[in-house]
């Protein structure tokens, strides 16, 4: 199979052209936005945080923002600061221009407020959009891909028909050279045993039940259970009785390859195949840390519906609850509740998934893309001083 991608000075393959503007703080969110909204082809990320944070919590903030800059669906950046906040802006753009695309840099005290640096922004950003408007996709081999595997609203067709449908798309990418990413840590509990036997080694294995236990241990630190947010009212609603029951459900998104590694939040898979993320249950801080660690495109189930999507990849929605496909059919892209009603295999219902990966690659739009669905979160693991 082939797909159209950009190939970035950096080697990587993206599948998407976009200017990312990226305020480094909470602060400068506003002028990103207003820069990204005059400027063909931008897309500002709405930053929460950036500031107030330390140790490991301000590190993967960082992790993170230089991940969305060096995304291959990206072409070209602006980092806009304010100039007092803990994320280094000029350090977030050197590290961003060792992948050879364009990068500028505004900060908002040395530009003298929000007007001029709106101004100087623009001047920037739209210098941007014409260096990079020429570039044209060529044709790629699917082993290009990095697919992100997201569920969220999840009801009891998840588990039994989107979910490992999806499995089957990420075998089958896999198969085919590829990479795809689990994360979603909140739900390997209760089956994190069964995940860490498909690890390459012993190693990997004790690094993703380590992952699980300091995940657990954090709930434990705040004197709650972690059941008394898992599963969620709405997963309650739709039929799954526990967290066990809902984790057992959610790891048949990564099908039966093998796990390479175990990444932390937004960390870059070294190689191909299949990976585990470390990242909240929470859908939009898992998507970012997915595609802050590199996934171009997420496939994303939901049985209850959710219309989310993300600023810089495309996100296709699956579901494999009838009803919610014709409730929501302005968000789902794939009904796979045929697989339900006998209509159609787990089998089928995958290949559909991977031959919709290939169109979206290909240039075609997914509904939340269409719809401008850009939410954007990053994984906190620490108060905010």
């Amino acid at each position: 199979m082939e797909i159209l991608g950009y190939r970035r000075p950096d080697g990587q393959v993206g599948i998407r052209n976009h200017i990312l503007i990226i305020p480094t703080a909470v602060c400068s969110s506003t002028v990103a936005a207003n820069i990204a909204a005059q400027v063909t082809g931008a897309v500002a990320i709405p930053n929460q945080h950036g500031c107030c944070q330390i140790g490991a919590d301000h590190e993967q903030t960082v992790r993170t923002l230089i991940g969305f800059g060096k995304n291959p669906n990206v072409a070209a950046v602006l980092v806009i600061g304010l100039g007092c906040e803990g994320v280094p802006i000029r350090e977030v753009a050197e590290e961003i221009a060792t992948t050879g695309k364009p990068v500028e840099v505004i900060v908002i005290q040395e530009a003298g407020g929000t007007l001029k640096a709106t101004s100087e922004g623009l001047r920037k950003a739209g210098e941007l959009a014409r260096k990079v408007a020429h570039l044209q996709p060529e044709k790629m081999d699917l082993s290009e891909i990095v697919m992100a595997i997201e569920c969220g609203g999840s009801d009891f067709t998840s588990g039994l028909a989107s979910n490992p449908a999806c499995g089957v798309a990420s075998d089958l990418l896999v198969a085919a050279g590829g990479t795809s990413m689990l994360s979603e840590t909140t739900e390997f509990i209760g089956a994190e045993h069964v995940l860490a036997r498909r690890c390459k080694t012993p190693e990997i294995g004790e690094k993703l039940i380590r992952y699980v236990r300091e995940c657990e241990g954090r709930a434990k630190l705040l004197n709650v259970d972690i059941r008394g947010g898992q599963p969620t009212p709405g997963n309650i609603a739709g039929g799954i009785s526990s967290i066990e029951e809902k984790s057992l459900g959610c790891i048949h998104k990564a099908g039966h390859a093998p796990i390479q590694d175990v990444l932390a939040y937004g960390e870059v898979p070294s190689g191909k195949g299949l990976y585990v993320m470390d990242s909240p249950g929470q859908d939009i801080e898992s998507i970012t840390g997915m595609v802050a660690g590199g996934a171009t495109v997420v496939i994303f189930t939901t049985g209850r519906g959710t219309p989310t999507g993300c600023p810089i990849a495309p996100v296709i929605k699956i579901t494999g609850n009838a009803r919610t496909f014709k409730m929501m059919e302005d968000n789902m892209d794939i009904d796979a509740s045929t697989i339900i009603s006998g209509e159609e295999t787990i089998e089928q219902v995958g290949q559909r998934i991977l031959d919709t990966v290939v169109d979206v690659s290909n240039g075609h739009m997914p509904k939340a893309e269409s719809l401008g669905h850009n939410e954007f979160g990053i994984y906190k693991i620490a108060p905010t001083y």
